[in-house]
């Protein structure tokens, strides 16, 4: 009797601590919204102004850049909002199975049920840093490639990809070798044309 008292009890708190954190995560997503939307209307305000100020091709330009930038830090907050909802479900799914194994004694079960779901985690991890990493050598290739920068922009944009892409490898290096190695060789070789060309 007392141990169904306290299977109960268990299974409450349960219950409790998963609605506690879906309305945290309701929470957030409606914090990131509005801060989106803030952000989208301050964009605005600002290509209205430049519009009306003066009308050069450069600083549109700018603000373009500026635009795709913060869809990017939207994608990607978004995407963070999801994996850490994930996260939350899958230690909560962890309980539960902890719960209902602890009554069965299955300890090895569960510890292997635990390194599965260990295991997902780093690997949805790791195609989100694989996928934010592509759309920053997208964006960066984009800027470079336009022939319309002048050089001294140019060399700045390079210089900046050229930083960030190795900060970003020297930071994800132990888990994918060969993938790394080859963004290496292609930043190395960017360098070494910008080197040659005299942008930098």
């Amino acid at each position: 009797m007392m141990m169904m008292m306290m299977m109960i009890m268990m299974m409450m708190m349960m219950m409790m601590m998963m609605m506690m954190m879906m309305m945290m995560m309701m929470m957030m997503m409606m914090m990131m919204m509005i801060m989106i939307m803030m952000m989208m209307m301050m964009m605005i305000m600002m290509m209205m102004m430049m519009m009306r100020r003066r009308r050069r091709r450069r600083s549109m330009r700018m603000m373009v850049m500026m635009v795709m930038m913060m869809m990017m830090m939207m994608i990607m907050m978004m995407m963070m909002i999801i994996m850490m909802m994930m996260m939350m479900m899958m230690m909560i799914m962890m309980m539960m199975m902890m719960m209902m194994m602890m009554m069965m004694m299955m300890m090895m079960m569960m510890m292997m049920m635990m390194m599965m779901m260990m295991m997902m985690m780093m690997m949805m991890l790791m195609m989100m840093m694989m996928m934010m990493m592509m759309m920053m050598m997208m964006m960066m290739m984009m800027i470079i490639t336009k022939n319309k920068i002048t050089k001294r922009c140019r060399k700045i944009q390079l210089a900046i990809w050229a930083s960030v892409s190795y900060s970003e490898i020297t930071a994800v290096h132990h888990e994918c070798h060969s993938f790394l190695r080859c963004i290496k060789k292609r930043v190395k070789a960017t360098f070494e044309l910008a080197l040659r060309t005299g942008y930098v």
